[in-house]
């Protein structure tokens, strides 16, 4: 299934490591207000370029020949990797919380990729500890973020992920490599990150490495925010990145 929704200048979102578009409905919602809004749900690969491929393949059946293309967490990596190689077709790039070529993963991070079925109980259990302070940050009140968390747990529980499957596309990931394709590309890119307290999954410093990696990179902080903030606040994300969109297109 494929997320497809909204007119104006075409977008696609690339989910992050988990693969569902179903978890960031409430940015692809608030975006297709501005934008034609596509995304899809990341499928099996053994190699990166495979990953890569999806997109063009995603262009292909909506009868696109460019798009802008927008990056979250490790779909920010797909992003990157898919403008460098098609310049032609990447009428703007945005990476939002993506881990940098310098980044590696953190010794939880390791021990889960290594056993991810084992890691799994844990990683579910410590999950709220970690997201938590971001919530009370950029969500106000009480009752409010009692019904974002439901919210957001009842898209995951709706979408489930398959724990085996994101630790095998995070070992897929470029590293080093992916320097080379940053000073490759062309397209007008926003770098998008949280604030550096609030984002416990990807390191705010990791991802504005890239705007000194790519040429003519704008950056800009979602502050009150952590690594979900385009679902915590997605009216905002929503403008961030359609202004840009809207303004790549002009």
């Amino acid at each position: 299934m494929i997320f497809d929704e909204g007119s104006g200048p075409p977008l696609v979102v690339i989910p992050g490591v988990q693969g569902r578009w179903e978890w960031m409905r409430p940015a692809l919602r608030a975006l297709s207000a501005r934008c034609r809004v596509i995304s899809y749900s990341l499928g099996t690969a053994k190699t990166f370029a495979e990953l890569v491929a999806q997109v063009g393949d995603v262009l292909e059946r909506r009868g696109l020949q460019t798009a802008a293309v927008c990056g979250v967490s490790f779909g920010g990596l797909v992003a990157v990797k898919f403008a460098a190689s098609h310049p032609e077709r990447t009428s703007a790039l945005v990476i939002v919380s993506t881990p940098s070529p310098s980044w590696a993963p953190s010794a939880v991070q390791a021990r889960y990729l290594a056993r991810p079925w084992l890691s799994t109980p844990a990683f579910l259990a410590t999950s709220p500890g970690r997201m938590w302070p971001e919530i009370a940050a950029a969500i106000h009140g009480g009752p409010s973020r009692l019904r974002f968390c439901a919210e957001h747990v009842g898209r995951i529980l709706a979408a489930p992920v398959v724990p085996a499957q994101m630790a095998a596309r995070m070992k897929l990931t470029p590293g080093p490599e992916l320097r080379a394709d940053c000073t490759r590309i062309v397209a007008r890119t926003l770098v998008i990150t949280g604030e550096p307290v609030l984002d416990r999954v990807v390191p705010a410093d990791s991802t504005r490495e890239f705007v000194g990696l790519i040429g003519g990179a704008a950056c800009t902080m979602m502050d009150g925010t952590g690594h979900i903030g385009l679902v915590t606040q997605p009216d905002r994300f929503a403008r961030i990145v359609g202004e840009f969109v809207n303004g790549s297109s002009s």
